[in-house]
């Protein structure tokens, strides 16, 4: 795993959120969540490191009340300052020092709004479902809530009977007693906080078989497939094994274009709700009954969410102003899978996504887009064209040997776009030339020419 990149805060994207103060390893939260009246009670206990002596702890938090705090066992001071808890420990931590916070709570979560709409606890007709990204953790846990702050989780929730609670990581725990059950998850790789998610709904499990993935390639003998689990409704059953009978043979293609899946499982998750969009989680995604429509919008939705696994959840922009590298990377997935596929080539999607490019404003610096357009079209696309030029730069064979390097040395860890030009200099076999070939991309808002092979 890569040494984590130092926080840098506060992120210019994320001005509120996140504090450099401290580091969390790790999040205990214990939840009672109550679907009538959309309720929930918790209690989060954060193991955190100090960066330097503190007389003030700040964590994130919307829309929830605080009842109690205590700091390494002794009763605290707080106070709500806008979407921020702010706490006053009963003495000072001191720098480097290990410390746990517990931080008890209580009300009705809500989404919260910002730029990118509405993010967060959402309740559905029936059921919850958290999206997270960017910064809708703080609707459900007390949370240094930035991409920079990887922790471990145990998440513990009681809901309703009949109901399954999903969350990130493995099921270590499942009991009911009378009307309540209580499920318990255990997530043992460092994630961040906007991938933490939990879905309630009356799900259904079942595993996906992996037989006949039709694993080709030179790299084929090292591919391992995780488990694959699919949550759906009952009455979904047979539309979302349809939807996702291709993904054993997405995920070989990903493992050998991208090196071995980075976690021991991966589920996904069907809502009986219709959604704008999918999105990943940890481990996990999240899609509407909309998205087991046939044809290839949705295959398209599965595979880029598929591969968020790798570029995103393992390897984790340290700060949002590079969030092409988790973007440009799915949407070039799709693009792999569709040729896979048989559905067009790469250079065929490519080409396709360059003339759509062409036709609208290019106002865009896709390496540094501003948080209005952290999620607009053409970061995903002209981030898909900047490693479609490297590839065409480097060659196939020295590309993805560089791909496979990138996501092993940087296994659950941070990445940056310097640490991504040294990286590809180094594959190319000299000290410069990555900065030249992608700046264009990234950096200037006019379209660069489509790319070409070095000669």
């Amino acid at each position: 795993m890569s040494t984590p990149t130092a926080p840098v805060l506060p992120d210019p994207y994320l001005p509120e959120n996140g504090s450099d103060g401290y580091r969390v390893e790790h999040y205990d939260l214990d939840l009672e969540c109550k679907l009538g009246g959309n309720h929930l009670a918790g209690t989060a206990t954060i193991t955190a490191t100090s960066a330097r002596a503190l007389a003030k702890i700040e964590f994130d938090l919307a829309g929830l009340k605080v009842l109690k705090v205590s700091v390494n066992g002794k009763k605290a001071a707080f106070k709500m300052r806008g979407d921020r808890l702010v706490v006053s420990p009963a003495t000072r931590v001191p720098a480097g020092e290990r410390f746990t916070a517990a931080i008890r709570y209580a009300g009705s979560p809500s989404p919260r709004a910002g730029v990118w709409g509405e993010v967060g606890w959402e309740e559905l007709d029936d059921g919850v479902l958290v999206a997270g990204q960017p910064n809708g953790a703080a609707t459900w846990f007390p949370c240094n809530d930035h991409p920079s702050q990887k922790a471990t989780y145990r998440i513990a929730v009681a809901t309703d009977a009949d109901y399954r609670a999903v969350c990130n990581g493995e099921l270590v725990d499942h009991t009911r007693k009378a009307s309540r059950e209580r499920w318990v998850y255990e997530v043992r790789e460092p994630m961040a906080t906007y991938l933490a998610t939990l879905q309630i709904g009356r799900y259904e499990r079942w595993v996906i078989p992996a037989d006949g993935a039709g694993i080709g390639g030179r790299h084929a003998a090292a591919v391992v497939l995780p488990a694959q689990i699919l949550l759906a409704p009952a009455e979904l059953k047979a539309k979302a094994e349809a939807a996702f009978a291709d993904q054993p043979r997405m995920i070989a293609t990903f493992s050998e274009a991208f090196g071995p899946y980075p976690f021991d499982a991966y589920a996904a998750v069907v809502t009986e709700d219709e959604l704008e969009i999918p999105l990943e989680a940890h481990g996990l995604s999240i899609f509407g009954r909309n998205h087991l429509a046939p044809g290839w919008e949705q295959q398209r939705l599965i595979a880029h969410e598929l591969s968020h696994q790798w570029f995103g959840n393992s390897l984790t922009a340290a700060r949002l102003q590079d969030i092409w590298m988790h973007e440009g990377f799915a949407c070039y997935a799709e693009w792999l899978w569709s040729e896979a596929a048989g559905q067009g080539t790469v250079d065929e999607r490519a080409r396709a996504a360059y003339a759509g490019l062409a036709k609208k404003p290019q106002d865009v610096r896709v390496g540094e887009p501003g948080a209005a357009n952290m999620f607009d079209d053409r970061v995903y696309k002209r981030g898909a064209l900047t490693v479609h030029a490297v590839r065409r730069w480097l060659g196939d064979t020295a590309f993805f040997a560089m791909l496979r390097a990138w996501t092993q040395a940087n296994r659950h860890g941070h990445v940056d776009y310097p640490r991504f030009i040294a990286h590809v200099d180094q594959a190319a076999g000299h000290a410069d030339g990555a900065e030249e070939l992608m700046r264009p991309w990234l950096f200037a808002t006019a379209l660069p020419p489509f790319p070409v092979s070095r000669a």
